[in-house]
């Protein structure tokens, strides 16, 4: 039997199974490839790639469910397994790229082991994303690997009142890391640390889709994989008795550059594939609430995308590709029902992937992107596969009922029969290869936070965080402050920030990842400092808000304040006072100091913030500008002869002013009147026109 040569882009995990996705185009069309991590960076347990390859394929082909399935497509099946099993062994010559997304593990004590390190975040529970977590390691005496539950062993890990929560560390083999998660955390861990048992990179521990593992859904505690050789200093130094403290930290796990976060969610309209399509779909109904209000509010930019693989080219024409694929075998997805006989086919599933994508693009343009949460919500409860509604038709009910352009999505989806491209369907398969920061999408569902795949249990309040952690500090919406998500660290000790309690103040400012100490806007008025011990009021406005927290007092019913709003900042002591202007001012006595009223026969006297002073005899007058005393009459007889003075060179100017105008009037007229004489009656001295004018012709 011949079997295809593939270009194989990534295995995907979906349902239970494994299919091909389309390679990179720089890929050689005649090369077999398989991204390295299916080998070495992601794992559900240590069984090894090929086994993992081999088992859901051959299962498949030998299931005594599926006896409708005839012998050429058994053979046809058996043959995609045995180039899958060589693939794997070809591992090496990877095309993919699958990036291991980390977190920060500081250990504080003892000294020997003081650091920072590196440890891989497991694709299950619940990482604390944007914040921190304190813990003691523990290492148990027995159940070493966490593949039975330690009420067998008559071991908790449950921390006593008062102290640090348990981060359990525990071996790697022989089970699954859910299970090692779970029997953890029904144990009383506040996190788990697998150690590995081999030497090798860091990988991203993932969750099986075997029958019997609904208690993944109920891991809430965080996991992590740490390298061999970290683990084994962390179980000398537990050996020594030492306790070892350290700090799970997720704050930088996920890029925060800015007010917006941008994330994508990579999902499968197929609703009949077990308790990952449970999951996805009771993830839409929780979150589309939450997401519809930051999408509309504009905190976020939200994508979805779903993944197709194509059928090779000598198999276009197989029953198979047939039913699975669109356009030719282009685009293709999994039998909902893994029977190429009963039910579905994958080409529907791939048809509503299609419609949903479309759908999207339409919102997106008529700026209502959120719409795609209501419809895909809508879609799941009035058109489900098990009550045979999955159907075009019912999608565009759901369509019309929504108020949606249904023409204008029906010419984004295409014809699917043409032996043709789709340009959306080919955008999504481009886009599945991993860019920058982010590597390949080979995990479904996945969900993608600042180009960073998310990993974790895909719960509201779970992606809520993760969502928020993209956020740059201080930007964060009123959500990602509220007390399901996070602590308010500023209601213990004002976070050690500066405070007014008199006004109410306070510049500690409430963040997802902690708290921050900024000083505030208050009424109006910004205040400026360090934020930590020192705030205070600037600009206009701010001698209203506790005088600019400058010196004031009142005095006799006289209030003097060294605070001026014409001051951006500042105290400063007003006239008649000295001193800092912030803790006093104190009065200057300037006859003591013979600052003013140093005049003959002057007599001062000091008052509070300023002084009096008198001129000897009645008709004496003392002029505080100038610091001098003057004569009363004097400045009579004065003041009277200036007015005079200012009289009559007014009058003066008005006689002048008059004069010039009568002769300039007079010289007008003259000139007139001349002008108009000219031209009626000659005037003596005047020439006739024609008095001297010379004979041009004569007749004699």
């Amino acid at each position: 039997m011949i079997f295809p040569v593939l270009n194989i882009g990534q295995i995907l995990r979906w349902g239970g199974f494994l299919y091909c996705t389309p390679a990179p185009a720089k890929a050689s069309p005649r090369l077999f490839s398989l991204p390295s991590h299916h080998a070495t960076q992601t794992a559900i347990s240590d069984r090894s790639i090929v086994s993992s390859i081999q088992e859901p394929i051959f299962s498949l082909i030998s299931d005594p469910l599926l006896p409708r399935i005839n012998w050429e497509e058994k053979m046809t099946m058996m043959g995609w397994a045995v180039v899958l099993v060589v693939v794997a062994s070809m591992a090496g010559e990877a095309a993919g790229r699958f990036v291991v997304e980390k977190n920060s593990l500081r250990v504080t004590s003892p000294a020997g082991l003081r650091g920072v390190y590196e440890c891989a975040i497991g694709n299950f529970g619940m990482p604390q994303y944007g914040g921190t977590m304190h813990g003691v390691v523990v290492y148990p005496k027995a159940n070493k690997k966490a593949c039975r539950s330690f009420d067998d062993f008559d071991l908790s890990f449950k921390p006593k009142p008062g102290g640090l929560p348990v981060f359990l560390l525990v071996d790697r083999g022989d089970c699954y890391f859910t299970t090692k998660g779970w029997n953890a955390q029904t144990a009383g861990a506040a996190a788990v640390l697998v150690a590995d048992d081999r030497l090798e990179p860091l990988i991203t521990m993932d969750s099986p889709e075997s029958s019997g593992t609904d208690y993944i859904e109920k891991i809430t505690v965080p996991s992590a994989l740490v390298t061999k050789k970290f683990g084994d200093d962390l179980k000398k130094a537990l050996e020594n008795g030492d306790m070892v403290n350290v700090l799970l930290d997720w704050r930088e796990s996920l890029p925060h550059p800015d007010e917006r976060v941008e994330y994508e969610f990579w999902t499968n309209s197929n609703d009949e594939c077990g308790a990952k399509c449970d999951m996805q779909m009771n993830f839409v109904r929780n979150f589309r609430g939450t997401a519809q209000v930051l999408e509309k509010r504009g905190y976020t930019q939200f994508t979805p995308h779903y993944i197709t693989w194509y059928c090779p080219e000598a198999f276009v024409l197989s029953k198979q590709c047939r039913s699975q694929c669109i356009n030719h075998g282009r685009y293709c997805a999994p039998d909902p029902e893994q029977d190429f006989n009963i039910g579905y086919d994958g080409k529907d599933v791939v048809l509503q992937n299609l419609i949903q994508i479309c759908l999207f693009k339409v919102g997106n343009e008529t700026r209502k992107p959120w719409v795609w949460w209501d419809y895909v919500h809508d879609f799941s409860i009035r058109c489900p596969m098990k009550e045979k509604k999955y159907t075009r038709e019912c999608a565009n009910g759901v369509i019309k009922s929504l108020g949606l352009d249904l023409e204008r999505i029906n010419k984004c989806v295409g014809d699917p029969e043409a032996d043709e491209e789709n340009p959306v369907l080919k955008a999504e398969q481009d886009a599945q290869i991993g860019q920058g920061s982010r590597g390949d999408v080979t995990i479904l569902p996945t969900l993608v936070v600042n180009n960073k795949q998310y990993r974790g249990k895909l719960e509201k309040s779970a992606v809520l965080k993760a969502v928020c952690s993209g956020f740059e500090e201080t930007t964060e919406p009123d959500v990602c402050l509220s007390q399901e998500i996070q602590t308010n660290e500023c209601l213990e000790s004002n976070g050690g920030c500066w405070q007014d309690k008199t006004n109410n103040f306070t510049a500690c400012k409430d963040t997802f990842r902690g708290r921050v100490c900024e000083c505030p806007m208050a009424r109006g008025v910004k205040f400026v400092g360090d934020g930590y011990t020192h705030c205070e009021a600037s600009g206009v406005g701010r001698c209203q808000i506790n005088n600019g927290g400058c010196w004031k007092e009142t005095k006799n019913g006289k209030t003097v304040s060294a605070c001026s709003n014409e001051e951006s900042k500042g105290c400063k002591c007003p006239p008649g006072f000295k001193g800092d202007g912030i803790k006093s001012c104190e009065d200057i006595d300037e006859c003591k100091d013979k600052l003013f009223c140093q005049c003959k026969d002057c007599s001062c006297e000091n008052t509070w913030g300023s002084y009096e002073c008198s001129c000897g005899g009645s008709n004496m007058l003392y002029m505080r500008e100038h610091d001098t005393c003057i004569s009363k009459v004097a400045s009579s007889s004065v003041g009277w002869g200036f007015l005079w003075v200012i009289f009559f060179g007014l009058a003066l100017a008005g006689i002048g002013a008059y004069a010039v105008y009568k002769y300039r009037l007079r010289s007008y007229m003259d000139s007139e009147i001349r002008a108009i004489m000219a031209q009626y009656m000659p005037l003596e001295n005047q020439e006739t026109p024609n008095q001297h004018r010379p004979v041009e012709h004569a007749d004699i």
